[in-house]
């Protein structure tokens, strides 16, 4: 993806309010020499920031005419308000060592056998993973194929296929669960339970007839 940015030569909270006011956000890129003061356009970025890709791919920057390749690596939002407050980049290059986390795509999961035969619940246990990499390898998003999937069956981040050189970096945690399975409550068991209130009530009127008497 490539965006465009504008060098920022004010600087302080006072510069930082104004720009805000003016529909800019103020931001940093840092990494492989000095850091530079850029400024953005709010509402390209605030949009950028919907994009899926726009966190976890390399992005192409533009200031001034010249383009390098940065990394978004924070933003800030308003507590309220949707507004933009700030955001970081890092510049990198092909020989860029980086950790980053990617999104899980989940594909086929309605032609798995435990959602398709055995009627089975998915649970998405994780939706990202935080991996390390070259930045010339790293991944819009990890595909996680449910196809095989069997009721009472989990799947682990050791099941998912990485291309070489992509690591995952689990934080200790040697093997964890990504995806696992869940039989719904049947409908006799739904209806048990809903039944199983009525028979405090019956008592009560027979109280009520030996109140009378």
């Amino acid at each position: 993806m490539k965006f465009v940015a504008f060098e920022r030569t004010l600087q302080g909270t006072g510069a930082s309010r104004r720009l805000r006011n003016n529909a800019r956000v103020p931001g940093i890129v840092y990494g492989a020499g000095t850091p530079a003061k850029i400024e953005l356009d709010h509402n390209a970025l605030f949009f950028a920031l919907k994009k899926e890709a726009f966190h976890s791919s390399i992005l192409e920057m533009e200031v001034d005419g010249k383009s390098e390749q940065v990394l978004l690596r924070d933003y800030q939002f308003h507590p309220f308000r949707p507004l933009v407050l700030h955001v970081d980049f890092q510049r990198i290059d092909a020989t860029t060592k980086i950790t980053k986390k990617v999104p899980l795509h989940f594909t086929n999961e309605e032609e798995s056998p435990a959602v398709k035969i055995d009627k089975c619940v998915v649970n998405h246990v994780a939706t990202e993973l935080r991996i390390q990499c070259l930045a010339s390898q790293l991944p819009e998003f990890l595909t996680v194929d449910l196809g095989e999937l069997a009721k009472g069956q989990s799947l682990h981040v050791n099941d998912i296929k990485l291309s070489d050189g992509i690591k995952v970096m689990t934080q200790g945690r040697p093997n964890p669960v990504i995806v696992s399975t869940s039989v719904p409550v049947e409908e006799e068991e739904v209806a048990a339970v809903a039944v199983a209130p009525a028979a405090p009530a019956a008592k009560a009127k027979k109280s009520e007839k030996q109140n009378k008497k």
